[in-house]
């Protein structure tokens, strides 16, 4: 049985079906969104939604989507769908759908009375194209297909509405037409395998809504453009192939390259499969050769933080060192740009965040737990000891290395953390001074850089670190630890934050801690206790003054939610890691089930893939975007993790 399949009941059940996203990428920045039933819920939904780098810095919803209509006998039936306002729904297309697949390439199968008509899904890898294919598998009559593109040109942020400036002009193409609605904006190809009539019949459909917009707190409804429609016969046993792009392409090779790609498509056959597939779909690749991470979808970009926490899980631990490197190469530019106050040239975002370098060390880190220290120094050697001297040197505008060793910085005006949510220009939480994550992951770094300048022979520099390291650990313990066992989440002199926060995990999952044993123990044990979920760690502890676990609602109240008690599974990962480290193959089994509550979510929100954040409280509700890979990278390390321990003698 497949992995990613859904009958009939669930896929005409609207409450079921319109909750579940489908996601394809491209790899090159583009995407192709809507939900399994094919009815846009959101304003980043779209069959065909591109980068436009001639107008903007966002992606631009082309075609919006495009319904087809069986016709047989001179009877209609459009199997399209659209929410409209006052809670309609049309055309119902929906009722129709006798069953959904994902193993390998979205499959919907339709039946039309006699009529079964299945319609195939796939987005050309590095080309701004989506490919369509519909196969007549059964029909007892002559049968018509007719389709009608639903034109939205416009960014995911923004709406379109009727008027008197789009343009109508079409121009006759290769078995289809090209059209441009507004000047700035590329060309749309819509093209078929087969010979057609276009039949130009220009209209506006008006109110068409978007609730999961009407839930965020949002203007939720737009008028999309339809400039009339494509007819064709079809014949039982027949396909006919559909691209959109914003290039032309040779129709006669539209059947050839729909095959080679879904040639090219690995399964989504379990739990696993579904991760490396989601973990592809982060990767950006740039015409200059530059590749990124993409933060996640809908509507993230590269962020600099999010791609050192992301780049292990995301390449090294699903054997892919050669995207980490490719990866790590752009960012590296851009790291060095930063540091040396030239124009950053990279497409790398929030780069000027303190933590920033610190991540860096890590993933590298990381890296040379894959290659070796060999490699590893010969990569990144002189970037790991540049960073640290920086550092050192205190020439990061925001980041200052104090006499007791530690790291202080300034966060109280502007949200410097990973918790960066603001409400009224301030942060919502504003962590300053001595930040817990920040000084642990500088003991982290500066013990790991001290090891190889100790492999390198650079003696001078191992025992200037070491010594360094000696005091930030006799600093971090008497600065952070408190009488309750668990770690203060930022001291500002005498301010300090006594709320249970999870950034305490890393300095119990790092490879170098400042922590004993016991110490490592006692904050593995308070979040257990109150901070731990099926999704991860929650963000802010339901005993602590504050908790706020439901991130619903508009968005000045989702802001004050974001940090205050939502669950993050890329926090579990370290939370798991920590585990694993303090009590060996004991946890595996307890770990393993903590991963069934990941496991689930391959069903539910996107199909495949992890939700930006989920509730703090049951039922654990996925929010956010839909898919993020903070998430799916920290899941993939945590299976490697597992992997590890269950083999090791």
């Amino acid at each position: 049985m497949s992995y990613l399949r859904f009958e009939k009941a669930v896929m005409t059940n609207l409450e079921e079906s319109l909750r579940r996203e489908l996601l394809r990428t491209n790899r090159s920045g583009a995407y192709s969104c809507s939900t399994l039933a094919d009815c846009n819920t959101r304003k980043y939904h779209g069959l065909l939604v591109v980068p436009v780098p001639e107008i903007d810095d966002d992606n631009h919803v082309l075609l919006s989507s495009l319904d087809v209509t069986v016709i047989q006998h001179g009877a209609e039936f459009n199997l399209g769908l659209h929410k409209y306002q006052g809670n309609n729904f049309s055309p119902n297309g929906h009722k129709y759908i006798r069953e959904f697949d994902c193993d390998k390439v979205p499959t919907t199968l339709y039946r039309v009375g006699g009529v079964l008509l299945k319609k195939e899904v796939v987005f050309q890898h590095y080309e701004d194209r989506i490919l369509i294919r519909y196969t007549l598998v059964d029909a007892h009559s002559a049968t018509t297909l007719r389709f009608r593109p639903f034109l939205a040109f416009r960014s995911v942020r923004q709406f379109t509405h009727e008027n008197s400036t789009a343009s109508r002009e079409y121009y006759p193409i290769d078995n289809g037409i090209k059209t441009c609605m507004y000047a700035g904006y590329p060309d749309l190809y819509m093209q078929f395998s087969k010979k057609n009539e276009f039949v130009f019949h220009p209209d506006w459909y008006r109110g068409v809504e978007y609730p999961k917009e009407q839930e965020r707190g949002y203007a939720s409804n737009e008028d999309l453009y339809v400039p009339g429609y494509f007819e064709m016969p079809i014949k039982k046993g027949e396909s006919i192939v559909f691209s959109a792009s914003t290039s032309s392409i040779r129709t006669g090779g539209l059947k050839k390259l729909f095959d080679e790609e879904v040639e090219e498509r690995s399964p989504r056959d379990n739990f696993f499969h579904c991760l490396v597939n989601a973990a592809h779909q982060f990767h950006k690749h740039e015409k200059n050769d530059d590749r990124y991470l993409l933060s996640g979808y809908p509507w993230f970009k590269s962020r600099a933080r999010d791609t050192f926490v992301s780049l292990p899980g995301l390449t090294l631990a699903i054997d892919e060192q050669d995207y980490f490197e490719l990866v790590m190469k752009t960012a590296e530019k851009g790291l060095r740009e930063f540091m040396e106050e030239n124009p950053l040239t990279v497409k790398i975002y929030e780069i000027e965040q303190p933590d920033v370098p610190l991540w860096a060390v890590w993933a590298i880190q990381q890296y040379a737990k894959h290659v070796g220290n060999a490699r590893c120094i010969e990569m990144y050697g002189k970037l790991l000891q540049d960073i640290v001297k920086y550092i050192i040197d205190g020439r990061h505008p925001n980041l200052r290395l104090d006499d007791n060793g530690l790291l202080y910085t300034n966060g109280r005006d502007k949200a410097v953390t990973w918790m960066n949510s603001t409400a009224n220009g301030r942060p919502v939480v504003p962590r300053t001074g001595y930040i817990v994550e920040f000084n642990a992951l500088w003991y982290n770094a500066i013990k790991f850089c001290a090891a190889l300048a100790q492999e390198t022979g650079d003696t001078d520099f191992a025992s200037d670190l070491e010594r360094r390291a000696e005091l930030c650990k006799e600093s971090f313990v008497k600065t952070f630890l408190n009488e309750y066992g668990y770690l203060l989440d930022y001291v500002d002199g005498y301010m300090m934050d006594w709320s249970v926060r999870p950034n305490m995990i890393f300095a119990v999952a790092f490879d170098y801690s400042p922590l004993n044993q016991e110490q490592k123990k006692g904050v593995l044990d308070v979040c257990t206790r109150e901070l731990l979920t099926p999704k991860g760690l929650r963000s802010l502890s339901p005993k602590s003054g504050g908790y706020n676990p439901m991130y619903v609602g508009p968005q000045t109240q989702r802001d004050y939610a974001y940090h205050q008690g939502t669950a993050w599974p890329w926090l579990g990962g370290f939370y798991m890691e920590a585990c694993l480290k303090l009590y060996k193959r004991t946890r595996l089994r307890f770990i393993e089930r903590q991963m069934v509550g990941y496991e689930d979510e391959m069903n539910y929100h996107a199909l495949g893939t992890i939700s930006e954040l989920f509730d703090g409280n049951p039922p654990f509700h996925g929010r956010g975007g839909m898919s993020f890979a903070m998430n799916v990278a920290e899941i993939l390390r945590t299976l490697k993790l597992l992997e590890k321990y269950t083999y090791q003698k």
